[in-house]
């Protein structure tokens, strides 16, 4: 395999951040490696990032099952490149009372939004270690600072996915591996909002909500950044947001 083959292996490459910071990536020549349970929907993305001149593959993949992420992480590595940055991006945002909260839906999301990232944590860093270098990120939100009514699961999960990602770093980053938590306060310019918070979306011409490009692009920042200067942690909202 070329060592001038490189690979962007995203974790919850939706429709909005995950699938730009696909498409920023493949447009700098890394090949990207797509995953959703339901690998039919990534075909838009795909056909996408090819029309603008790149390359992607698409994968249906359980995140949450430790023996679906060994093999995704292997089979990337062997038949396609090596993963030389990795983006778990998988939200899991959920609202409940606390007294309406279920084991089940605790469980989920946990599993979904920090569960799942430690495997692809574990898995990545198992490749990029003989190499010596690789970018791991985890995508933060809100919900990862600080907790709120209504969102006890999915802040205990983003809690621990935070803490998943400082603990990483601290002993990575010794060894050539790059991992960074960016948090995302605010709300993104996605379908889900234009159709669910109107009053929201509205702002969009204001610079109100975040672009999914824009984000990407710092994916893209953090990564080149020189090892004397590493980012851990970096928060991007709009302008407006309340913090």
């Amino acid at each position: 395999m070329s060592e001038a083959r490189r690979a962007v292996l995203v974790i919850g490459a939706g429709d909005a951040t995950g699938g730009a910071i696909a498409r920023r990536f493949a447009r700098e020549g890394y090949i990207a490696c797509v995953t959703r349970r339901n690998a039919d929907k990534l075909q838009p993305l795909v056909d996408q990032i090819v029309a603008e001149g790149g390359q992607a593959h698409a994968f249906g993949s359980d995140a949450r099952k430790e023996e679906e992420m060994v093999a995704l992480v292997e089979r990337i590595e062997r038949e396609i490149a090596p993963i030389e940055v990795a983006v778990f991006n998988i939200g899991a945002n959920v609202r409940f009372s606390i007294t309406e909260t279920t084991a089940r839906v605790y469980y989920k999301v946990w599993e979904m939004g920090c569960f799942a990232g430690f495997l692809m944590g574990r898995e990545v860093a198992k490749a990029m270690l003989p190499r010596g270098r690789g970018t791991i990120l985890f995508t933060g939100a809100t919900a990862s600072l600080r907790g709120r009514e209504g969102f006890a699961a999915f802040a205990g999960a983003k809690h621990a996915l935070r803490a998943l990602a400082q603990s990483m770093a601290r002993e990575l980053w010794p060894k050539g591996i790059h991992v960074a938590h960016p948090v995302i306060d605010g709300a993104i310019d996605t379908e889900f909002i234009r159709s669910n918070f109107p009053e929201r979306y509205a702002l969009k011409e204001q610079g109100g909500i975040l672009n999914p490009d824009h984000i990407a692009e710092l994916y893209w920042q953090i990564h080149n950044q020189p090892r004397d200067a590493w980012t851990h942690e970096t928060e991007l909202r709009p302008w407006m947001e309340a913090w």
